[in-house]
């Protein structure tokens, strides 16, 4: 039963959609990658490309690697995000 329902494409759009909604609970980019590659991988397997639990795994793994990336390329780290601060509030003046 577990194979067939790893090789359901809504399975893989709807796993994408509950990650992307735990992305919203837990902001950081953190869940985003994954839900991307599980949306992907849904579109892959809606396209009937014949592929066992095993290798739509990998896809799904591969294509998270992707995404994960490109969101770090466009919305990685920003430079002067960190404050450094140089006196305490407790220095006297």
């Amino acid at each position: 039963m577990l194979t067939t329902l790893v090789g359901t494409w809504w399975v893989w759009v709807v796993l994408g959609f509950a990650l992307g909604v735990l992305e919203i609970l837990a902001p950081g980019y953190i869940f985003l990658g994954f839900a991307i590659g599980a949306v992907l991988t849904g579109i892959v397997v809606a396209t009937g490309l014949p592929a066992g639990p095993a290798a739509l795994v990998l896809i799904f793994a591969v294509l998270s690697v992707i995404a994960w990336l490109v969101l770090r390329r466009t919305m990685g780290v920003r430079e002067g995000q960190v404050k450094v601060w140089d006196r305490d509030i407790n220095d006297n003046p």
